[in-house]
């Protein structure tokens, strides 16, 4: 497991890519997924859901059984404890990223360390799969799958209630 930044770090620019992605595809699918999680600390559930196909599925490290869609998403984020009983989050950062597009599709892969108020941080190995929208260009996120490697409480649903997959 790849050591954790400092709170202060930010993933350096462009991350490391494998052949085949053009270094403007390569930071475009970076933005949106730090676009993602910046949503989430921002607690604009709208922004984060500007970066998701409406259909995405996702691999939530809470939840036992595939979410397939915005309205099985939103149920999940729903349900899950509101600020008094989860606990307090103070930054979420995505880094040592490796990205690949292949036309149309990119893969991303990265580390996400959760930062709390109290206690240690939780990190989470994500992939996240993305198309390219033939209308305005832009990535989205079809498929995200987290795997909680490290928490504070190893199997404690982490308490975030907007972001995908966590």
């Amino acid at each position: 497991m790849p050591a954790s930044p400092s709170r202060s770090a930010r993933p350096a620019p462009g991350g490391r890519a494998r052949p085949g992605g053009a270094p403007a595809d390569l930071a475009e699918v970076w933005e949106v997924i730090t676009g993602m999680y910046e949503g989430y600390t921002a607690g604009d559930r709208e922004r984060i859901d500007s970066f998701l196909d409406p259909e995405a599925t996702v691999w939530d490290s809470a939840t036992p059984e595939l979410l397939c869609g915005k309205t099985e998403l939103d149920r999940v984020r729903d349900g899950r404890p509101t600020e008094d009983g989860a606990p307090a989050e103070t930054a979420l950062t995505a880094y040592d990223q490796v990205v690949d597009v292949f036309g149309d599709l990119a893969v991303a892969r990265y580390w996400l360390r959760v930062d709390f108020r109290t206690g240690p941080p939780a990190l989470a190995r994500n992939t996240a799969l993305l198309r390219r929208t033939h209308l305005d260009d832009h990535w989205l996120v079809i498929h995200l799958h987290e795997d909680i490697q490290s928490a504070p409480d190893q199997g404690r649903n982490l308490g975030r209630t907007e972001a995908p997959g966590h």
